[in-house]
């Protein structure tokens, strides 16, 4: 498909720089055969959902991914994207130019350091080791790393950002871009969950930085998806599947969420445990197997993410959604406002 029909307007004044408190406060739009287009809040969740349905969320945890070192007398800046090994990332690094294999990068005066094992073709892409692994390597991140804050939020990050940019639940390290529609649930929300009969269950995608990069072909067929990494346990695909056979809904909390649960289901819907690398692109005309509703924030222009969502609940719903959502002053992006989709049928 052409990925001009995925572009749209979107005032700059519309991009949120910080989230809205409480979490659960922030507005939520329905768009699908069950609410219509209307005006919510996402406290208001467990009243749009029915008992027996299950909510589906990653609890990935976002790392300290932005690093800034020298290279001699020069300055670089990492940003991981993608873990490879205990002690080894896939990077984008800026400038590009001043790495190559060997070459170490000095990322803080206690002897942290990482060096260049592989240069990648275009993009700033290096693959780098680090003089530590495991939870050595992230306790030193969490030291001298920064919140990986996404390049349209423009300015640095700070201590509330370690907060405010991880969700409550957040349990596995691997992220370097936060699941953002669970960025909007708390505790007080999830008692109102389960008070209603609802359930929950968690898969594991570490989200990488590739999803913040722009689609540059003219064509949705010449994109290349970066792989992001996970896991769905044997419980969450019984779970998963428990309840599409007594005829619940399957309610993705995220893109994330929802690429891996299909990513990890077969032809019938039936989904299997998983662990390993997806690098599903979803666009218009693909068949969902798993995921019956879709919470999720507002995306960019010409995104993979807006293209998933088109697919998901049809392009020229979703052009209508995102019209009446910048008309009416919703906030978006990471710490935007969010919405409540159905699935096309």
């Amino acid at each position: 498909m052409r990925v001009d029909l995925f572009d749209f307007d979107l005032p700059r004044d519309r991009i949120a720089d910080r989230p809205v408190e409480p979490r659960d406060a922030a507005r939520l739009l329905c768009v699908g055969e069950s609410c219509a287009l209307t005006d919510r809040h996402v406290r208001d969740l467990p009243d749009l959902l029915d008992p027996g349905d299950l909510v589906v969320l990653n609890d990935t945890r976002v790392i300290p991914a932005r690093l800034f070192g020298r290279v001699g007398a020069g300055t670089m800046e990492l940003m991981l994207h993608r873990r490879t090994a205990d002690d080894t990332w896939e990077a984008f690094a800026r400038p590009a130019r001043k790495l190559r294999p060997g070459v170490r990068v000095d990322l803080a005066d206690d002897g942290f350091q990482a060096e260049c094992v592989a240069k990648g073709e275009g993009g700033g892409q290096v693959t780098v080791r680090f003089d530590r692994g495991g939870m050595a390597l992230i306790q030193a991140l969490e030291v001298h790393g920064h919140v990986p804050l996404p390049p349209y939020i423009k300015r640095p990050d700070d201590a509330r950002d370690r907060a405010d940019y991880q969700t409550v639940y957040a349990r596995a390290d691997g992220a370097v871009a936060a699941p953002t529609a669970g960025l909007h649930l708390t505790e007080r929300l999830f008692a109102a969950l389960d008070a209603r009969g609802i359930g929950r269950a968690t898969v594991t995608l570490h989200v990488g930085a590739g999803t913040f990069l722009p689609v540059k072909t003219d064509d949705t067929e010449d994109h290349v998806m970066h792989r992001e990494d996970g896991v769905v346990t044997a419980t969450a695909a019984r779970a998963v599947n428990e309840t599409r056979a007594r005829g619940g809904r399957v309610v993705a909390v995220g893109t994330t969420a929802l690429r891996l649960l299909e990513s990890a289901a077969d032809t019938n819907g039936t989904l299997r445990p998983f662990q390993g690398g997806t690098t599903l692109f979803i666009t218009p005309g693909y068949r969902f197997r798993v995921v019956d509703r879709l919470l999720t924030n507002f995306h960019l222009p010409r995104s993979t993410l807006f293209m998933l969502v088109s697919a998901f609940a049809g392009l020229d719903t979703m052009s209508a959604a995102y019209a009446h959502a910048i008309a009416s002053g919703y906030r978006f992006y990471s710490y935007g406002d969010a919405s409540l989709l159905d699935r096309a049928t």
